[in-house]
């Protein structure tokens, strides 16, 4: 029946987010606005596609009213700049506007995925990498990070290096390679690459699953209060701004089942403040100090595991067999051990970025970092200091404030506040 057809066209429109991207509003960031009927998962998504393109969240409010959900973001590129690249907005227009569940990425078709977790070494990526050499493979992508001594690590392969036979056996060497000299729990497993939606959200879960948030200690960084009286949990997120904060938070969370129904980002000069009112899927808050205290922990691991200490090392050079494991045995060979790894490939050009550290967690010597280079090749190895985006201040009292918050946060900001105070989530939208 058509008016059926129109229905089912309404109800599409509906769970479908809106995107709104304006440069006018505010002079010196881009709002993104994100409206919805469907909250579950669109907030991560949203997050997910800014966290992706490199891009500074400085300031965000998320609001509900009965099922419709507006989600507001002041965006600017890594410098502190408004988006003036039209393919860039255009991206997030079409990725956030015609979303309707978690993607598979079409890059990752016919790959494998292999999923590694262990107790962390000096040289343990540069073993690994050279056991995958060996087995002649060839990684087409890969992240790793390290937490508290523990590796979590995804590595994407080619379709060819995956047949059953050789997939066990590689499996059988990364696991001996895991458990080390003493023993100590390691795991790894072969998964079709289609089904890691996202490398670093795997790798989070792959770190909560290996229980490193047990070994977090506890910190001011990260609070839980209860509001019974509006069914609401309050997270309060307090510690250094730096990349893909919000990200961290917000996957966390959406990977512990809770749905966050208000919350409000600020950033001031590098601190950031979050603050997010949740209630589990079911519509429950959390109920137990024992949840409580896991919540805190989740979240404290979740923010150091991307805390991009050490220093930061690119490596652009065209791609061969061996690459990854020569450059680490470099590494591992000058005593230099890799915090965090992002390793992607382009065509035939290798792209990859390190964050080195000595083999204690500390400041790496600069005569190492130099003899590093000198055997790697200065014009292919160059150290990058991580982009920090323009700090925003606030305005000393009588002025104006021009910062990243200004005009938008009297438009948009404002409209989002004071549904928080009608909801009694603030004390005053002023």
């Amino acid at each position: 029946m058509e008016w059926l057809d129109e229905y089912e066209k309404l109800v599409i429109r509906m769970n479908t987010p809106r995107v709104v991207i304006d440069n006018a509003v505010c002079p010196t960031a881009t709002l993104v606005q994100v409206d919805s009927a469907r909250k579950r998962g669109v907030l991560l998504e949203a997050v997910q596609v800014l966290a992706d393109l490199d891009l500074s969240i400085n300031k965000a409010y998320i609001s509900s009213d009965g099922r419709w959900f507006m989600d507001v973001f002041h965006v600017t590129d890594r410098l502190g700049r408004k988006l003036t690249d039209d393919s860039v907005i255009t991206y997030i227009e079409q990725s956030l506007g015609t979303w309707n569940g978690p993607a598979r990425p079409a890059a990752l078709e016919g790959l494998t995925a292999l999923e590694l977790t262990g107790a962390d070494r000096t040289g343990l990526l540069s073993e690994v990498f050279a056991v995958l050499a060996d087995m002649e493979c060839s990684v087409v992508e890969a992240r790793a990070w390290t937490h508290r001594g523990r590796l979590a690590c995804v590595v994407f392969l080619r379709g060819e290096d995956a047949d059953a036979g050789r997939v066990a056996r590689i499996l059988a060497r990364l696991g001996h390679l895991l458990r080390g000299d003493a023993g100590a729990p390691g795991a790894v497993a072969a998964v079709p690459a289609a089904g890691v939606a996202h490398a670093d959200r795997r790798l989070h879960q792959l770190m909560a699953a290996d229980r490193d948030q047990d070994r977090a200690f506890p910190t001011p960084a990260v609070s839980v209060d209860s509001w019974a009286e509006r069914g609401y949990s309050v997270v309060t997120v307090q510690c250094r701004d730096r990349p893909k904060l919000l990200f961290d938070v917000v996957c966390t969370l959406h990977d512990m089942d809770y749905v966050v129904f208000h919350g409000t980002v600020d950033t001031t000069g590098d601190q950031a403040r979050q603050e997010f009112y949740i209630r589990h899927a079911d519509g429950s808050p959390i109920r137990s100090e024992a949840e409580r205290e896991r919540v805190c922990q989740c979240l404290q691991a979740a923010i150091e595991r991307r805390s991009l200490e050490g220093v930061r090392l690119e490596l652009c050079t065209p791609d061969r067999p061996g690459l990854l494991s020569d450059v680490t045995r470099t590494f591992r060979e000058n005593g230099l051990l890799v915090a965090q790894a992002e390793v992607s490939t382009k065509g035939d050009l290798a792209s990859n970025v390190f964050y080195v550290t000595d083999a204690a967690g500390n400041a790496v010597d600069q005569c190492d970092i130099d003899a590093v280079r000198e055997r790697v090749g200065t014009d292919r190895l160059v150290v990058r200091e991580e982009p920090r985006p323009q700090l925003y201040q606030k305005a000393a009292p009588g002025e104006r404030d021009h910062g990243v918050g200004g005009l938008g946060l009297v438009y948009l900001g404002n409209l989002v506040k004071r549904n928080l105070y009608n909801l009694g989530l603030i004390k005053s939208c002023s």
